[in-house]
């Protein structure tokens, strides 16, 4: 068995046993959040957002709803930290990444990893030049290291000024986050990702 074959094969194992064991633990907790969200504002619990998977293939990538139900049609990226769209308790769930939770559904169904890039909106993937295609020849993950260098992505979209978010967002924010993710997977690894991993839970935990 070749060193790529024997990654993919523990990386999948890792995936379903992290994500299974994640849902059955927390489970308690996300139906907690889930009946939160629906009583803090109109609208479903979880958001549903078609995104680029492996070789391009869409799927819907799942979410705790965090802003006003049909958010999306005034704009698909977020307009900072102040964007009149996110609900109160929505406010909260994003800054943990608690929204993210329910992609565990997303990993254990196989459309995802626990570590892989940023599955990437259809809209913006269209734009990718041959060079970046190759972020879609493994599955995307809920983490990679482009989360984590731009995990307050609120923050710098409301850097922006006045130029509109859909253009910062792809001039600024998608070109670093496909340098990153070009990077992770030119030297992937078991241990890599366990540390990306772990990397991330005290990104989200530091006073910020």
């Amino acid at each position: 068995m070749s060193d790529r074959v024997a990654y993919r094969a523990g990386k999948r194992a890792l995936d379903i046993v992290g994500s299974g064991l994640g849902l059955a633990v927390l489970s308690p907790l996300l139906c907690a959040i889930a009946v939160a969200v629906r009583l803090d504002s109109p609208g479903p619990a979880l958001f549903r957002q078609r995104r680029a998977g492996l070789y391009g293939q869409h799927f819907n990538l799942l979410k705790f709803r965090t802003m006003t139900d049909g958010a999306e049609r005034l704009s698909r990226e977020t307009l900072g930290t102040d964007d009149p769209r996110i609900t109160r308790l929505g406010h909260h769930l994003r800054r943990l990444k608690i929204d993210e939770l329910p992609q565990l559904i997303n990993v254990l169904k196989g459309d995802m990893s626990l570590v892989g890039p940023r599955p990437e909106i259809p809209h913006y993937v269209s734009r990718y030049a041959d060079v970046d295609r190759i972020v879609l020849s493994v599955r995307p993950g809920i983490t990679d290291p482009s989360s984590i260098e731009l995990l307050n992505l609120e923050a710098i979209m409301e850097s922006r000024g006045v130029e509109p978010a859909a253009d910062f967002y792809a001039r600024v924010i998608l070109p670093k986050k496909l340098e990153l993710q070009k990077a992770y997977i030119a030297n992937r690894s078991l241990p890599s990702d366990i540390g990306i991993i772990l990397r991330t839970v005290l990104k989200i935990l530091a006073p910020r």
